[in-house]
């Protein structure tokens, strides 16, 4: 049998939600890019200082995820009939 690890992009935060012993860690975005540029899931202390830069950045790079705070986007919510 081939040994896998996985980080699903889903809730399966429980032992051998996706397979037999198979490792599953819950990741983020910001976690993802890491282990890209990585190669490789990160030590924690890999991990912050890979997103220190980010965190440093935070309040500028996180606002465009507040689309109830984009005029733009808000406009054109206005016009969607439920």
């Amino acid at each position: 049998m081939v040994r896998m690890t996985y980080a699903p992009m889903m809730a399966c935060n429980y032992p051998n939600c996706i397979n037999i012993d198979t490792p599953v860690y819950l990741g983020s975005a910001e976690l993802a890019a890491v282990s890209a540029l990585m190669g490789k899931i990160p030590t924690v202390q890999a991990y912050l200082a890979q997103v220190e830069v980010v965190n440093k950045k935070g309040v500028d790079i996180y606002r465009y995820m507040n689309f109830d705070q984009i005029e733009a986007f808000r406009a054109a919510a206005d016009t969607v009939e439920i």
